[in-house]
């Protein structure tokens, strides 16, 4: 159901669309377009060399921080592996017993 607000609203893009076009069509506003252009293509260029770094700064990360992580919490690595199961535990007396079987 179209209502008098959705109209109103059809109307005012359309009205912004016809004086975009009018402005992109002076030399001013092919200037700023020709501007835009320009930065995109700029935003594009540095978008582009930053993924081309990213797998070396991802290893320069994972490598300098388990380097502070063992520096700074001695027990971060071994917390870590308990916590998703990579380790059993070193000290098997420290673990606890099976339940015992219940006796007849």
């Amino acid at each position: 159901m179209v209502n008098a607000k959705h109209l109103a609203t059809f109307v005012l893009g359309a009205a912004a669309g016809v004086a975009l076009h009018k402005y992109l069509q002076t030399e001013e506003g092919e200037k700023a377009l020709a501007d835009l252009k320009e930065k995109g293509n700029k935003f594009k260029g540095e978008a582009e060399q930053a993924l081309d770094k990213a797998p070396e700064y991802f290893d320069k990360l994972k490598t300098e921080g388990a380097e502070a992580l063992k520096q700074y919490f001695p027990g971060a690595e071994k917390f870590l592996q308990d916590l998703f199961g990579g380790n059993k535990p070193e000290n098997p007396t420290t673990t606890t017993p099976p339940p015992s079987e219940p006796q007849a």
